[in-house]
């Protein structure tokens, strides 16, 4: 499959998370999975230790039960005060953006069992310092973005999502993690409907850029 054509600053600014335009009815090659982790193995890694593991769902069964977590964990969530729309209600704006961002999460939170491919990106933690908790996230993390710039590059929508980890044992136990093994994100891997993503709103660079002091 080709490659979008996409500059190195599109590629960057036009990954989003795709919740709404994950297309679940088209299969999605193993092998096409496959190339976007080897990108992903590439990225920084703390200490050269490359600790992480990545679980690949694509049974039917599994999936299906990995979204019956995460459908659970997205409506705890969507009814707690913190949810996506109830932020920023003195910014008419973004508070609208939230809110479309609240429709999409429920969105997904119904349908994640039926993504063709989950990806979970995991790492050993006792291979991590336990006095560095950003040390110990600091190479999965990059990696598993990594994952989602090669998905969109290839014509694959994903999204980060961190919700299921409500439920991180039970879906440790039904995927046999080893002790020791923890996981980073849930990431939902499918074709996208369209490839036409645009940049998103974000705050004016002069409001989070701090230069020599705060």
């Amino acid at each position: 499959m080709s490659l979008l054509d996409l500059t190195p600053d599109e590629l960057l600014t036009t990954t989003r998370s795709v919740r709404k335009r994950l297309d679940l009815t088209r299969p999605v090659p193993l092998e096409l999975v496959k190339e976007c982790i080897s990108v992903a193995l590439q990225a920084p890694s703390g200490s050269n230790r490359q600790s992480w593991h990545w679980i690949v769902v694509t049974d039917a069964e599994q999936r299906a039960a990995i979204g019956r977590y995460y459908q659970r964990a997205v409506r705890t969530y969507l009814e707690s005060e913190g949810s996506c729309g109830s932020l920023y209600p003195e910014d008419p704006e973004r508070h609208s953006v939230q809110q479309r961002v609240g429709s999409s999460v429920a969105y997904l939170g119904d349908r994640m069992g039926d993504v063709p491919v989950l990806v979970i990106p995991c790492l050993d933690a006792s291979a991590a310092p336990e006095y560095n908790e950003a040390g110990k996230w600091a190479s999965v993390i990059p990696a598993a973005w990594s994952y989602m710039l090669a998905a969109r590059a290839r014509r694959l929508g994903t999204a980060w999502t961190t919700l299921h980890l409500m439920y991180e044992k039970e879906i440790a136990e039904l995927l046999g993690l080893p002790e020791g093994i923890v996981q980073a994100a849930l990431i939902p891997t499918a074709f996208s409907l369209g490839t036409d993503f645009r940049p998103a709103v974000r705050q004016p660079l002069e409001q989070v850029l701090h230069i020599d002091s705060w």
